[in-house]
């Protein structure tokens, strides 16, 4: 970070207590500032563009003075860890650079179903990672509350099945498509693909991907006037999958999901009935971040691994 844009931004002789951590912080480790002279009043360096504190450091709570000097205390290394990811985001704002994952820190935030983050965050692992050396990634599950954390800045991105409503100003983007198969056991009477019949009269189990509901399967049937007997229903596609074997209960699953239980020979993927057809996935979030490179970086991750998914 440039020592004339740190001077710019906190050159504003603002008295909140959240302004002098910053100040304070920020002069002292970006500035290559002597904290010595932030409290004192002294001139500073010769760029002549950085307003000192006109308060001690002790009472400002970002650094404490001991025997080798001034030294951050807990609430200032907190501070600093938040500034090191908000600057470098103000400096692309305020300069229009691009981001660059391999040498900038940053965090994004993903709400995303289960399926989506057994799909998707595999391959952040395996072909992202290793090159965005300063990015992390935090996956949390599917809430009722995901739009509003994505409007408030809660979250940075979503990922589900474009089966619902999303609220407007919220901006979507098609990622991959999928279709849905039928997960039997291994010795289930069933051939390649199942009847709407046979698909009826059978028990299922399902999965609690939005809101309590598996809801395209439930969405296709009820098109048709039809409605399947669920009897037990589970957060995980994964845990519901190790629930087949042994039992006549059929899993609808998306067929990504199920290509990666392929060498489980405890049971067999079957093509579901032709009125559960599949759906599109979407990658959702704010127009607030639309232009900001790190986001622009992320959906084009994204958008590449559904690119690649898709093929």
């Amino acid at each position: 970070m440039a020592s004339s844009f740190g001077g710019r931004l906190f050159q504003q002789n603002t008295q909140t207590h959240l302004c002098r951590l910053c100040e304070a912080a920020v002069c002292a480790k970006y500035l290559s500032v002597d904290p010595s002279a932030i409290g004192s009043g002294k001139e500073g360096d010769d760029t002549g563009d950085i307003v000192w504190l006109a308060e001690p450091l002790e009472r400002c709570h970002a650094l404490v003075r001991t025997a080798k000097g001034y030294e951050p205390t807990p609430q200032g290394e907190r501070v600093l860890q938040e500034l090191e990811i908000m600057l470098p985001k103000l400096d692309r704002l305020i300069s229009g650079s691009t981001f660059d994952p391999a040498t900038e820190h940053c965090s994004f935030r993903i709400a995303a179903t289960d399926n989506a983050t057994s799909i998707i965050a595999p391959v952040l692992c395996r072909e992202v990672l290793p090159v965005a050396r300063q990015v992390r990634f935090t996956f949390a599950s599917w809430r009722s509350d995901v739009f509003e954390d994505l409007s408030h800045g809660r979250l940075d991105l979503a990922l589900v099945g474009d089966e619902g409503h999303v609220p407007s100003p919220l901006l979507t983007e098609v990622i991959y498509e999928e279709e849905l198969v039928c997960i039997v056991a291994a010795d289930a009477p069933y051939h390649r693909q199942l009847t709407l019949k046979q698909y009826l009269a059978a028990e299922h189990i399902g999965v609690d991907v939005v809101e309590g509901s598996q809801h395209i399967p439930e969405k296709r049937l009820a098109a048709h006037g039809h409605r399947r007997r669920t009897v037990i229903t589970l957060p995980y596609f994964g845990a519901a999958t190790r629930c087949i074997p042994g039992t006549k209960l059929i899993l609808t699953a998306p067929q990504r999901f199920a290509r990666a239980e392929a060498e489980n020979r405890k049971i067999r993927v079957l093509k579901a009935p032709g009125e559960i057809t599949g759906f599109k996935y979407l990658m959702i979030w704010h127009p607030r971040v639309n232009t900001d490179a790190a986001h622009a970086w992320l959906r084009g991750e994204i958008r590449r691994i559904g690119k690649a998914i898709g093929s």
